[in-house]
């Protein structure tokens, strides 16, 4: 089966898994090698594990133990895609949760990781600010609280966590020009990256990627509006990897490109009242 990483950080690895068997294609044994949680974006096959016959189609959850063999056949459809999050069992045992969870085999579609997995397939694509890891650790845990009836605890925030949320969020902006992933900031900030991730965005409101992603943007609108440096230059110079993806961000983030940006900035009236403001208000 064609598959791609697209991510391995720290305890968590992103595989993109493509299937091509059909109807006539003769299944084999595979094995899990890690703790995984498969969002099936598209297709559908069958799934013999212990002894069971389970059915997955686009929406379902395909669910990974370490050391588990499985079959997967393609009795109706040709095909099908999967985006899997891997997890080391660290990870795993800081999530919590019933100990059997990870042996159910599959989910079926549930609105609430369904929604989970499209958000990873966007940020994959790189169509969210969402961090790539940060999704995966929220899908794995919102996996494990359904599957063991656990409802979402709020949790209650003290000071001194308060201040560790807003600290990280200053160290991040300053260092924003920087590559920077959920591991290096939880690290920072003295916790694990699951806990770092509910934290952070219990206190600040947004992931701490979503963050990093905003506070790069902020820095691009100022330089953008006071700076003769050229758009290519700025991109690299606030943390963007790569033009086309500043660019398209940036859009998405302010409705104009960085050009027409910089030409309101320069006291473009057209592009002010009528994409700048108007989109506002249509946002508002």
């Amino acid at each position: 089966m064609p598959a791609a990483t697209i991510l391995r950080r720290g305890s968590l690895s992103v595989i993109d898994y493509r299937c091509n068997a059909g109807p006539h294609d003769t299944p084999f044994l595979e094995r899990h090698e890690a703790f995984s949680v498969s969002y099936v974006r598209a297709g559908s096959f069958g799934l013999r594990l212990h002894d069971r016959s389970l059915d997955l189609v686009a929406g379902s959850i395909m669910v990974g133990h370490p050391g588990d063999e499985f079959m997967c056949t393609h009795d109706h459809v040709r095909g099908d895609e999967c985006l899997s999050f891997q997890l080391e069992p660290a990870l795993v045992d800081m999530i919590g949760g019933r100990t059997d969870a990870w042996r159910v085999g599959c989910v079926p579609p549930l609105s609430e990781l369904m929604v989970l997995g499209e958000l990873g397939q966007a940020a994959a694509e790189g169509r969210s600010h969402v961090g790539l890891d940060e999704v995966g650790l929220l899908l794995a845990a919102r996996f494990v609280d359904v599957v063991s009836g656990r409802p979402p605890r709020p949790r209650q925030v003290q000071p001194r966590d308060r201040r560790r949320a807003v600290a990280a969020a200053l160290w991040i902006d300053h260092h924003s020009p920087e590559p920077i992933d959920l591991d290096r900031a939880s690290a920072e900030a003295g916790l694990s990256a699951f806990h770092f991730l509910r934290l952070f965005a219990k206190v600040i409101g947004v992931t701490p990627h979503q963050y990093l992603v905003r506070s790069r943007l902020r820095h691009a609108a100022r330089l953008l509006a006071e700076d003769a440096r050229s758009i290519t230059d700025i991109a690299y110079d606030v943390g963007f990897g790569d033009l086309s993806n500043f660019v398209r961000t940036f859009r998405r983030a302010a409705g104009v490109s960085p050009r027409s940006f910089r030409r309101a900035g320069k006291g473009d009236r057209k592009i002010l009242s009528r994409d700048l403001l108007c989109r506002h208000r249509l946002r508002s």
